[in-house]
C-alpha cells in the first residue's frame, strides 16, 4: 500500500500560479504512475495529469499548455505546476498512486480560483 500526503493548495486570483506537492511513502517501489485528478462540486472526478516513472505524461484536455506535472523519484514525489489559474479549475485535487493494477489516493487539498 502506498500512502499519499499533498500540499501546495490554496486561494489564487485568475491568472496567478499554484504548486501542489505529493509526497508517496509505503510500498514505493510498486509505483507505476502517480498523478493529479480533482473534483468540483456536483461534478465527477477527472483527470488533471499523470506521469509514468520513466518521465512520460498525460494532461486533461482543459489543463494542457498551462499545467506542467513533473516527478522527482528519489525523493519519492509529484509536483503539479498550475499556471494561468481559471475560475474553473476550483476542485478539490487529489494525488493518485497506481500500482499494479491497485489505486492509491491522497486525502485531496483545495485550490480555489477567484475571478
Amino acid at each position: 500500500q502506498v500512502q499519499l500526503v499533498e500540499s501546495g493548495g490554496g486561494l489564487v486570483q485568475a491568472g496567478g500560479s499554484l504548486r501542489l506537492s505529493c509526497a508517496a511513502s509505503g510500498s514505493i517501489f510498486s509505483i507505476n504512475t502517480m498523478g493529479w485528478y480533482r473534483q468540483a462540486p456536483g461534478k465527477q472526478r477527472e483527470l488533471v495529469a499523470t506521469i509514468a516513472s520513466g518521465g512520460s505524461a498525460v494532461y486533461g484536455a482543459s489543463v494542457k499548455d498551462r499545467f506542467t506535472i513533473s516527478r522527482d523519484n528519489a525523493k519519492n514525489t509529484v509536483y503539479l505546476q498550475m499556471n494561468s489559474l481559471k475560475p474553473e479549475d476550483t476542485a478539490v485535487y487529489y494525488c493518485n498512486a497506481y500500482s499494479n493494477g491497485r489505486d492509491d489516493w491522497g486525502q485531496g487539498t483545495q485550490v480555489t480560483v477567484s475571478s
